[in-house]
């Protein structure tokens, strides 16, 4: 079993969902015919974008609002390889931070369902002067309490 990357705390809402179906391309593949461990963060950018675009948090959606989300930490843990023209899904998790930051899992699995690669990101928030914040900003902070409440699908 899988360490978990984001341990739950006491009444942490449950994490925020979704999933993105793809097939590895012939470029994303090296001489051995393996996909090359420097597109895996190419997918989890694809999930992190379905889970911002579900919930209402996309990269616009912040950036609108004056705040930027850059990458502070990546971890990235390969189970088995994923080949040319074989389908995958990537599942990207939001956790629950108390935190100014965005806490993500990726779950890659094979055509067969098979774990092929986990990982995380950390994302800080800074403004655009690239202050980091160290609360959440107003529009945030009305996300985390409908996340709280239960009202995010």
């Amino acid at each position: 079993m899988r360490k978990a990357y984001f341990p739950a705390h006491p009444g942490d809402p449950a994490p925020l969902r979704a999933s993105v179906e793809r097939v590895v391309r012939f470029e994303e593949v090296d001489p051995l015919g393996i996909v090359w461990h420097g597109r895996y963060p190419s997918y989890f950018e694809d999930a992190r974008v379905a889970v911002g675009e579900k919930y209402g948090i996309g990269y616009l959606d912040i950036y609108r609002q004056g705040v930027l989300a850059p990458v502070k930490k990546m971890h990235i843990d390969y189970h088995r390889p994923l080949r040319f023209s074989e389908p995958f899904t990537i599942e990207g998790i939001l956790h629950w931070s108390e935190a100014a930051r965005l806490n993500h899992e990726f779950i890659i699995r094979d055509r067969d369902g098979h774990l092929a690669t986990s990982g995380y990101t950390v994302q800080m928030l800074m403004d655009t002067a690239e202050n980091v914040l160290l609360l959440h900003p107003p529009f945030m902070q009305a996300f985390l309490d409908r996340w709280r409440a239960g009202e995010l699908p």
